[in-house]
């Protein structure tokens, strides 16, 4: 017998919608253990409670975490494959949809609470990642990140050996070969007209093949880390979109199943009150393993002094 027709036996008043409900809901225990699960099969010595006042339990998402709240803002961890908006109509498992879930688990009012959006992370990596829950917050965020208030540095794994400094240029919708990129001149020495972006790049350690840096953004422009690293002739692991120069000329690329890119670092004066907010969060199992994989490579790899 199934959960949901135990407890349709041994509640006939409530229709069969409701009794899955109130499983899916976590007022339910088997022997002790919540199940969520209507169709689950009972064993024939199973204990079967309905506790009307258990919380609904929290779900379970690897790698998303609520890193801070307050009336006006919240900061999540977000985790790789995941976007940070809507980008089709009906698209669902954002980010947002993540952190609607998990108010949704405390039994707070998810879909009355407003979510603004004031920047944005690749759907390929993970990090922290800031909505505004005000429109005063919105307003003071906007100003924030588009006059580059806020400090966001990132781990990055590259492949080859990336060398530190600072890379400038002018970013496009279009290079011409349909990619996002730098822009380049034409043969009057024009170049299109674009937005300005810099990057500072750190090595923290040498890797057989590869190079883990952590990167700051002076500027917060689309794919900024992933095209200047690209560009330097350093794509990122795990890269499948701005290595094509590479794969053409038929160099070698390090395995990964994500792209190697992590938000660790956001912090910046909040935007109603100045008070500073610093937050940072290590990389997930998925980026360590990479990186431990690639250490025990070769024997022990070299680190910049």
């Amino acid at each position: 017998m199934t959960l949901a027709a135990a407890l349709r036996a041994r509640l006939p008043e409530q229709s069969w919608s409701a009794v899955r409900r109130l499983c899916q809901s976590g007022k339910i225990t088997v022997n002790g253990a919540c199940v969520l699960d209507p169709a689950h099969r009972l064993g024939p010595d199973a204990h079967v409670t309905l506790q009307l006042n258990r919380p609904r339990p929290r779900p379970e998402i690897p790698g998303f975490a609520i890193a801070y709240e307050d009336p006006h803002l919240v900061i999540i961890e977000k985790p790789a494959g995941v976007s940070s908006v809507p980008f089709a109509e009906k698209e669902t498992g954002t980010a947002m949809d993540l952190l609607r879930a998990a108010w949704r688990a405390d039994g707070r009012q998810a879909t009355k609470q407003a979510l603004y959006v004031v920047h944005r992370l690749d759907k390929e990596t993970s990090g922290l990642l800031c909505f505004a829950k005000t429109k005063l917050a919105e307003r003071g965020l906007h100003h924030i990140f588009q006059n580059h208030l806020a400090t966001r540095t990132y781990l990055a794994l590259a492949e080859g050996e990336v060398g530190p400094g600072r890379i400038e240029s002018v970013l496009v919708a279009d290079r011409g070969d349909g990619l996002r990129g730098s822009a380049r001149a034409d043969h009057r020495g024009r170049a299109p007209a674009g937005r300005r972006a810099v990057t500072h790049v750190e090595v923290i350690e040498r890797l057989p093949g590869a190079t883990l840096c952590r990167v700051r953004l002076e500027t917060g422009r689309t794919h900024q880390i992933r095209i200047h690293l690209s560009e330097r002739g350093h794509p990122l692991v795990g890269e499948r979109v701005y290595d094509r120069d590479r794969r053409r000329a038929g160099a070698p690329g390090i395995d990964a199943e994500r792209l190697m890119l992590h938000a660790e670092r956001l912090g910046f004066l909040h935007p109603v009150g100045a008070t500073p907010l610093d937050f940072s969060t290590p990389p997930p199992p998925a980026f360590t393993a990479v990186v431990e994989r690639l250490r025990g490579r070769g024997g022990r790899p070299s680190r910049t002094p």
